[in-house]
C-alpha cells in the first residue's frame, strides 16, 4: 500500500461518520455521537482515504456487537497511550486519537490479542453468533502502521470495548518508509510457522506441488521424446508395481498420491496416457478426470480407471479410455497398460458412422474426418457389425433409424462382443425419444446428441472427447465450434443452485461465476436461513455449504438437512476457509457430499458440480 497525503478537517470527517453511521443507528435503537474535543487543530494530515476505512471498520465491529446503549467516536489531541518507543509518535509534534467506544459484548483478555491476526475472531468457533471474515482489525492494524501509527484496545467482556487510532497530526513522506518497514508495534504476534505443504510467498502453487513425490518416480530423467504415464495412485504399495509395469512396456512414470498433485504434474509434463484412483485423500477421482477432460491442454490424455469403486458407465461417460475394478491381478494389470501403449503409439484413430440418410452419412462423416481421424461410413445394422468384425474402430456414431435393424437392437449386438464392451456409442439422432427409450439407450451409450441447428458442434466436441483428438491440432474452424460449445456448459446450465454463505462478498463473487453458466442461484446468510430456503424452494439441485456461520454452522445445517428424507441424496458441497488435514473427512463424516476450499478456485467447483450434477 501506498500513502497519499492530503488535508481533512474534523469537521469533515465527523458529517462523513455521522452521514453513514447514523441511519444504522437508529435502526438498532442505539445512541451514536461523534465528538470533537477541544484543542483540536483545524485539519489532519494524513492518507484520507485509508484513514476513512480504519474508522469504518471500527465503527462497523462496533455496531456488529452492540445491541443496547450506543456507540461513540471521539477526536482529540492524546499526550499518551501509544508505545513509548514508538519512531514517529514519540517526536515532538501533536498526536491525534480517534477512539470508538461501544457498550457492547466485550473482548475477554486472552482473546485480545488474537483478533488483530488474520481471520481470527474472538468467537473462532464454526457456530459463532456473529458473522465476517475476521480480516477487518488486520487490515486496520496494518494501515495504522503504514500511517506511521498504532492501534490499540481496551474492553471488559459484558461492558464495552474501546479502539483507539493514534496518528500523527502530520504525516510526513520521508516517515512513511521506515515506520512501515522497521517499526514493530507491541500487540503484533510473530508470524506464524506455515502449514506442511503450503507454498511459500514468491512460490507458484504448482511449482510447490511438483515438488511432492511420495514414491520414487522418473520425472528426474524425463527427456524429450520419452513416453510418459502419469500414475494417479494414493496407495504407496500398489503406485509401485504399476510404476514398474510401465517402465516394462516403456514408459517414464510420473506418481501422484492427491489429485491436486496428479493435475499439476498433467499440465507440466503432458503424459501420453494417465491411470486414475478415483478414492482420492484430497479430491474425489472423477473430478480429477473432470478437470483433465474440460482443459484445453490435457482433454486428449486417454485416462485408464484403475479403482475399486464401480464407476466403469459413469467413468467412459466422461471420457475415460477405460475401466479396470480392484482387486485386480497383475496379469490384469499388464493387458491394461499394453493396451494403453498400443494406443498411444497409433497417430491415427478410426470412426465408425452409421446413418440410412446418404445425405446426413456423408456430412456427418466429412465433419468429423480429419488428419488424425479415418472415417468409415455405412447405412444398415449389417454393414455395422460387419466391419466392427473386420477392424478396430476407437467410436461409433449412431442413428437410431436404420432399415434393417432398431438402433437399439444394434447396441445390444455390440455389447454382446467382449472386445466392443468399452467401444464408446454415441447416438447422433433426429427421433424424438420418450423417457423409456432415453433411460434404456443410456444404459448403452456415451451420449444421446437429437439433431438440431447446434448439434454438429456438439456431434465434434463428444467425438473429439471419445477419440482423445488433441484441440491444439485440428483446423481453425473445427477449434472455435468446439469453443462455442464450451462456454455454455450443458451440465450444469439450468440447475438451481442454494449458496448458504454468511459473507455477501462470498455470495457475490460465486453467484457472477455460476450466473455466466446459465445457473439459478438462491442464497441464505446463515444454516437455519438455509434450511429454510431449502425448504420453501423446490427443485434445488445442489448446496454450496459455508462451514463457519453464525447461529448454526455448517456441519449442523448439513445434518438437519440429511435428516429430511426428501434431501437424503441432494449434493452438499462444503465451503471453508481452513484447508487443515482431516477436514475433508468431517464434512463428508457431517454428510456432506464433497469438500473445497476457499479461495474457491473456479475450475474446480465448475468440475465438482459437474461431477455431483450427474444423472
Amino acid at each position: 500500500m501506498t500513502a497519499e497525503i492530503s488535508a481533512v478537517s474534523f469537521a469533515e470527517l465527523k458529517d462523513w461518520a455521522e452521514q453513514s453511521f447514523q441511519q444504522l443507528a437508529d435502526n438498532k435503537k442505539l445512541v451514536f455521537e461523534v465528538q470533537r474535543d477541544e484543542g483540536l487543530p483545524a485539519a489532519i494530515h494524513t492518507d484520507v482515504r485509508r484513514l476513512q476505512q480504519v474508522l469504518k471498520n471500527l465503527l462497523s465491529n462496533a455496531f456488529k456487537f452492540t445491541n443496547e446503549g450506543g456507540i461513540t467516536l471521539r477526536m482529540s489531541v492524546a499526550k499518551e497511550g501509544w508505545s513509548a518507543d514508538h519512531p514517529v509518535l514519540s517526536r515532538e509534534g501533536s498526536v491525534i486519537a480517534f477512539t470508538v467506544a461501544d457498550t457492547g459484548i466485550g473482548i475477554p483478555e486472552d482473546k485480545q490479542k488474537i483478533v488483530f491476526e488474520a481471520f481470527q475472531q474472538a468467537d473462532g468457533t464454526t457456530s459463532r453468533k456473529y458473522g465476517g471474515t475476521g480480516l477487518g482489525l488486520s487490515i486496520s492494524r496494518e494501515i495504522a502502521r503504514l500511517l506511521c501509527g498504532e492501534l490499540r484496545l481496551k474492553s471488559t467482556p459484558g461492558k464495552g470495548s474501546e479502539f483507539t487510532l493514534y496518528l500523527p497530526e502530520t504525516l510526513a513522506p520521508s516517515d512513511i518508509a521506515p515506520a512501515a518497514e522497521e517499526y514493530v508495534p507491541e500487540l503484533e504476534l510473530a508470524p506464524a510457522t506455515p502449514a506442511p505443504g503450503v507454498a511459500q510467498a514468491g512460490v507458484h502453487p504448482d511449482a510447490a506441488l511438483l515438488l511432492r513425490s511420495d514414491v520414487a518416480d522418473d520425472r528426474e530423467s524425463i527427456q524429450p521424446g520419452d513416453r510418459i504415464l502419469l500414475i494417479v495412485e494414493d496407495d504407496t504399495r500398489f503406485a509401485p508395481l504399476l510404476l514398474n509395469i510401465a517402465r516394462e512396456k516403456g514408459f517414464k512414470g510420473l506418481v501422484a498420491t492427491r489429485g491436486d498433485i496428479a493435475l499439476a504434474l498433467a499440465e507440466k509434463y503432458k503424459p501420453d496416457a494417465i491411470t486414475l484412483d478415483i478414492r482420492l485423500p484430497d479430491m474425489h477421482g472423477l473430478a480429477v478426470l473432470d478437470r483433465l477432460k474440460h482443459q484445453a491442454s490435457t482433454c486428449h490424455i486417454p485416462v485408464h480407471i484403475i479403482s475399486v469403486d464401480e464407476v466403469r458407465q459413469r467413468g467412459l461417460k466422461m471420457g475415460a479410455f477405460a475401466y479396470l475394478q480392484k482387486p485386480v491381478t497383475e496379469e490384469k494389470l499388464n493387458e491394461a497398460l499394453a493396451g494403453i501403449k498400443v494406443y498411444v503409439e497409433r497417430e491415427v484413430r478410426r470412426l465408425l458412422v452409421v446413418e440410412d440418410d446418404e445425405v446426413h452419412r456423408n456430412s456427418t462423416a466429412e465433419l468429423l474426418a480429419g488428419r488424425d481421424v479415418v472415417t468409415t461410413a455405412v447405412g444398415t445394422g449389417a454393414e455395422a457389425l460387419s466391419a466392427l468384425k473386420g477392424d478396430r474402430y476407437d467410436c461409433l456414431v449412431l442413428d437410431l433409424g436404420l432399415p434393417d435393424m432398431s438402433g437399439l437392437e444394434l447396441m445390444n449386438e455390440i455389447k454382446k462382443q467382449e472386445k466392443l464392451a468399452d467401444l464408446p456409442i454415441i447416438i447422433y439422432t433426429g427421433r424424438e425419444l420418450t423417457a423409456e427409450q432415453e433411460t434404456e439407450i443410456k444404459r448403452l451409450t456415451e451420449t444421446i446428441i437429437v439433431k438440431d441447428v447446434r448439434s454438429p458442434e456438439r456431434l465434434l466436441d463428444e467425438t473429439a472427447l471419445f477419440l482423445h483428438r488433441v484441440e491444439a491440432n485440428l483446423p481453425q474452424d473445427k477449434k472455435r465450434m468446439i469453443q462455442e460449445v464450451h462456454q455454455k456448459d450443458s451440465v450444469i446450465s439450468g440447475k438451481r443452485i442454494l449458496i448458504v454463505d454468511d459473507d455477501v462478498r462470498n455470495v457475490f463473487a460465486l453467484t457472477s461465476l455460476l450466473e455466466h453458466h446459465g445457473v439459478r442461484v438462491f442464497y441464505a446468510t446463515n444454516g437455519k436461513e438455509g434450511l429454510r430456503v431449502l425448504q420453501e424452494t423446490p427443485d434445488i439441485d445442489v448446496v454450496l455449504m459455508d462451514i463457519m456461520m453464525p447461529e448454526m454452522d455448517g456441519y449442523e445445517a448439513t445434518q438437519a438437512i440429511r435428516n429430511i428424507p426428501r434431501f437424503k441424496s441432494l449434493p452438499i458441497i462444503a465451503l471453508t476457509a481452513k484447508a487443515m488435514k482431516g477436514d475433508r473427512e468431517k464434512c463428508i463424516e457431517a454428510g456432506t457430499s464433497d469438500y473445497i476450499a476457499k479461495p474457491v478456485e473456479a475450475e474446480q467447483l465448475l468440475s465438482l458440480l459437474r461431477v455431483w450434477l450427474y444423472k
